[in-house]
């Protein structure tokens, strides 16, 4: 790790270490407990980007990223959930809709812990979620297809495409209710723990007050295309935790070739993380995720083999993260960047 010291790290350490790492297989087979998120919201990492004077800490874009990679490598099912938490926290620090005094402070705290209901305005010009304006605020009518954090989160920001081709974000109790209703938790291969379902809305009703963000899809693509094209923290995270069970199975060798190797990947992708302009050098932000994503799978393929059949044990960390790796292939994936991993999977 390179970030410079912050208390914040030292907090994610000791929360990872001390509880999220030692339960993870337990986690894995079981769901992520309420006690995790309330030690989290506890911790006060889920203000890390959120501004001081509403309780953040106002950390810079370089801890956040090194927090991500603590905790999703100690359980990637506990960070899955929290992580949705920092998107609206961002999207309110940058609004100035009134919405922002009612829970930007509450969010910061960990108050209240939020979840995302949004991943699907990517599929225009398919509409999975349409938003219509009556009655002086929205209706929200379709199916998110995803949502992560059921009967953990407090809030959920959710997000419709109207019939001008705007999206509008707001936020709604993460709760069932008139117009809203969920599935039963989805059984995946990975990361079941982490609560995920489909939601149904059927004329949901939002007030104009809890809208944070009404803006052209056009220009909404524009800033949220290139965020998926750099390689997530947990990626990072999850391998590193893999070299980690290399080095006690005795394979220092093959765990110092390979950490090399991610170590200097990773600082280019952080790089490009930070470049002021995120459109530009897309072509080499999707070579540097899909590469982020063979030594992922490398990493995490050689934890399995050094731990031979004791390995496939449920209570093992090498398949845990293996499986959990394959997770992350598709986490958040769009178009442009299932198109660049196939296309670097073709050329092996």
């Amino acid at each position: 790790m390179t970030t410079a010291p912050h208390p914040l790290l030292d907090t994610a350490h000791a929360l990872a270490a001390g509880l999220l790492a030692p339960h993870a297989a337990r986690v894995d087979q079981e769901g992520v407990p309420a006690s995790h998120l309330d030690a989290i919201r506890r911790s006060g990492l889920l203000g890390v980007s959120a501004p001081k004077e509403y309780g953040g800490a106002g950390a810079p874009d370089a801890v956040a990223r090194e927090i991500q990679e603590i905790l999703a490598g100690a359980c990637c099912s506990t960070w899955f959930v929290q992580t949705q938490h920092h998107t609206p926290v961002r999207m309110l620090a940058k609004s100035a809709l009134p919405v922002r005094e009612r829970l930007l402070g509450p969010l910061a705290t960990g108050e209240l812990l939020a979840g995302i209901a949004f991943a699907h305005v990517r599929a225009f010009p398919r509409v999975p979620v349409r938003a219509t304006a009556e009655r002086g605020g929205w209706r929200f009518d379709g199916t998110v297809p995803w949502f992560t954090g059921w009967g953990l989160n407090d809030v959920m920001l959710l997000a419709g495409v109207t019939e001008a081709d705007d999206v509008v974000f707001a936020f709604t109790e993460a709760r069932e209710g008139p117009g809203l209703r969920a599935s039963e938790p989805m059984r995946l291969a990975a990361l079941t723990a982490a609560r995920t379902v489909s939601l149904e809305l059927d004329g949901l009703w939002l007030p104009d007050d809890a809208v944070v963000l009404h803006t052209p899809q056009e220009k909404f693509a524009l800033v949220d295309r290139p965020r998926n094209t750099n390689a997530s923290p947990a990626v990072f995270g999850v391998a590193y935790a893999a070299l980690r069970v290399l080095d006690e199975a005795g394979e220092s060798e093959t765990a110092g070739a390979l950490r090399g190797r991610l170590d200097e990947v990773r600082g280019q992708v952080y790089a490009l993380a930070d470049h002021p302009v995120p459109y530009e050098r897309v072509d080499e932000r999707l070579a540097l995720k899909t590469r982020s994503y063979d030594l992922m799978r490398a990493a995490t393929t050689a934890a399995v083999v050094a731990g031979g059949g004791r390995a496939m044990g449920l209570d093992g960390t090498a398949q845990r993260l293996l499986r959990e790796g394959m997770f992350l292939l598709v986490q958040g994936q769009t178009t442009d960047v299932r198109r660049a991993h196939l296309d670097a999977l073709a050329r092996l």
